[in-house]
């Protein structure tokens, strides 16, 4: 989906968002300056800001100095886009900063603060896609060594002729 241009409201306070054009990626982000601070990054926005080395000086001038008014994080989220509820997902394994994403038109919403603290817990999308993948590993790894105990059981209590038969329909 392209980069919207019409004037959203925030899908966390309800406040109308203004728009930031970033000229290094060429879109505009929604951000929520007068209200709660978050930001909404269109579908596949997100990846143009989500690591160290890429530049959010403008994002870092839009909300320096104000204070926001507080959300309850818990509530659901609607897509100011296209009015999907969003989907609430953790940014790594560590389960410490929750998104919002809309499962319909791509869009994300952050809270105030979370795109800085997303960018602080890795240095690179790389990183932490490794560090997602060590952790799928390492829990199905336990899940798989115990199917294989379960399994060696099985055959180790199997009689002969259940044996037997196993091989022939094999």
């Amino acid at each position: 989906m392209a980069d919207n241009i019409e004037i959203i409201s925030c899908p966390a306070c309800g406040n109308e968002m203004e728009k930031f054009y970033m000229p290094e990626q060429g879109v505009n982000l929604d951000i929520c300056v007068h209200g709660c601070g978050g930001i909404y990054f269109d579908n596949r926005e997100f990846k143009q800001f989500d690591e160290k080395h890429e530049n959010i000086e403008k994002i870092i001038k839009a909300v320096e100095g104000k204070i926001f008014a507080d959300v309850d994080e818990a509530k659901v989220r609607i897509c100011p886009v296209c009015s999907a509820p969003m989907v609430k997902n953790y940014s790594s394994y560590m389960q410490e900063i929750q998104i919002d994403e809309c499962y319909s038109c791509g869009g994300k919403f952050l809270d105030n603060k979370e795109l800085f603290r997303f960018r602080a817990e890795y240095n690179t999308e790389a990183e932490r896609s490794a560090d997602m993948i060590a952790s799928v590993y390492s829990t199905v790894g336990v899940e798989l060594k115990r199917l294989d105990a379960r399994n060696a059981y099985h055959e180790r209590t199997k009689s002969p002729l259940q044996r037997l038969f196993q091989s022939l329909i094999q």
